[in-house]
């Protein structure tokens, strides 16, 4: 039986149209298949340099097993990952040992100074809350090449460390410690201030988030023992497990700057009827909002009344330079203020 030459032409356009879909140059599927497939590769290759960056800073070398488990591949991806990493001499094999070359180093601190700089720009920058910024870091630092994180840290001001107290990398690789030691390992009754909360594991990071505890506040450990570390934050005492505590880094603060941890230390502490003078406003406002209350008049040195409250308590309206301004507890909670006659 001698086929039907129309439907033959039929069959023959429709292969000829899933032909052009599939391998269309550039824009067929098989294509872009190859490039997902090929972004994947690349994406797991600079999580694989950031690893072995964190291994070497840690003082021990990757390994097979670790690059599988950080970046959640099998082990055979994880060597087939390497061997990919060798071929582009970004990574050197000697015996069992695994070490970055110099080419592996300076491409991890461009892949980490832009997570840093993308985490910096999503807390000062944007509404984002802070347990969302490493995940969206993350998914974004592939992307940004570092002729635009120099565009970046320049709109930033610079920025030398994240908002987590992590150092940021220059264009040349440069990083500025934070200089801090643990909280477990610090002596009681002392003024510290924090200059880094680790944000991994995230479980932990959670619970430290959730004690409110940030790059910036000042706390004084009041007790610390093998199962406790126990502080004051100037509002509340809390307790931390050492192994928690670890997450936590501290620097000494001068006894005379020790004020947010005294009990008048913050606006919300205000009577009504009572003045006092603005010391300094928290790390822990975001960069639009510490921006947007500074315009109000709400700046160091300004003396601020507190005036009334609403039926419920809260918010408090507080007279700044002839204005009155609504403050919720929890801002007011992180404005620094020192009575007038002491200030006087």
């Amino acid at each position: 039986m001698t086929p039907d030459p129309l439907i033959s032409l039929i069959i023959a356009g429709l292969l000829t149209v899933v032909g052009v879909l599939l391998f269309w140059p550039d824009r067929g599927f098989f294509w872009s298949w190859q490039r997902a497939r090929q972004t994947t590769e690349q994406v797991l290759i600079e999580d694989a340099l950031k690893h072995a960056y964190d291994c070497e800073m840690s003082g021990h070398s990757p390994t097979v097993d670790s690059i599988a488990g950080s970046l959640n591949v099998t082990d055979h991806q994880a060597a087939h990952l390497l061997e990919k990493m060798e071929a582009r001499d970004l990574l050197h094999r000697q015996a069992d040992r695994l070490s970055l070359t110099v080419a592996g180093r300076e491409y991890a601190l461009q892949v980490i100074r832009a997570h840093r700089l993308w985490e910096r720009y999503l807390a000062d920058e944007t509404g984002y809350d802070q347990s969302e910024w490493h995940a969206l870091a993350h998914r974004h630092e592939h992307t940004l090449l570092p002729a635009e994180a120099d565009v970046r840290s320049a709109r930033l001001g610079h920025p030398t460390h994240d908002p987590h107290g992590d150092p940021t990398p220059t264009e040349t690789g440069q990083m500025m410690p934070h200089g801090g030691r643990p909280l477990s390992a610090v002596e009681t009754d002392q003024p510290l201030r924090i200059v880094h909360v680790e944000d991994e594991p995230e479980a932990v990071y959670a619970q430290l988030v959730a004690l409110g505890l940030h790059p910036g506040m000042e706390i004084r450990v009041i007790e610390r023992t093998p199962e406790r570390i126990r502080y004051w934050d100037g509002l509340d005492e809390h307790v931390l497990a050492p192994v928690v505590a670890t997450n936590v880094s501290v620097v000494p603060l001068p006894a005379q700057q020790d004020v947010a941890l005294s009990a008048a230390g913050r606006l919300s502490h205000l009577k009504l009827g009572e003045k006092a003078q603005v010391v300094s406003l928290s790390h822990a406002y975001p960069r639009p909002e510490r921006h947007r209350l500074m315009d109000l008049g709400i700046l160091p040195g300004t003396v601020i009344e507190a005036e009334m409250t609403s039926p419920g308590g809260d918010p408090t309206a507080y007279r700044v330079r002839d204005a009155l301004i609504a403050l919720r507890r929890e801002q007011a909670d992180l404005i620094f203020t020192t009575p007038v006659e002491e200030a006087a």
